[in-house]
C-alpha cells in the first residue's frame, strides 16, 4: 500500500472530528437520557434522539 499520496491533514482531521462526535454522543446518552427519565418524559427524548439521527442520515445522503 502506497501511503505517500495521502493527505495526512485530512486523515488527522477526520479522526479528530469522529472522536469528538463520539464523545458528544456518549455524553448525551449518558447524562441527558437519565435526566429525562427523572422528569418522567424519557420516551419523548428517545423519540427525539431517533428522529435527529434520521434527519442527519437523510441530510448526509442528500448532500454527500
Amino acid at each position: 500500500m502506497d501511503w505517500s499520496g495521502m493527505d495526512w491533514n485530512a486523515i488527522v482531521f477526520g479522526v479528530l472530528f469522529a472522536s469528538v462526535a463520539g464523545i458528544m454522543v456518549f455524553i448525551s446518552l449518558d447524562e441527558l437520557l437519565p435526566a429525562a427519565e427523572e422528569y418522567g418524559e424519557h420516551h419523548l427524548s428517545i423519540y427525539g434522539l431517533i428522529a435527529g439521527m434520521g434527519v442527519m442520515a437523510i441530510s448526509l445522503l442528500m448532500f454527500a
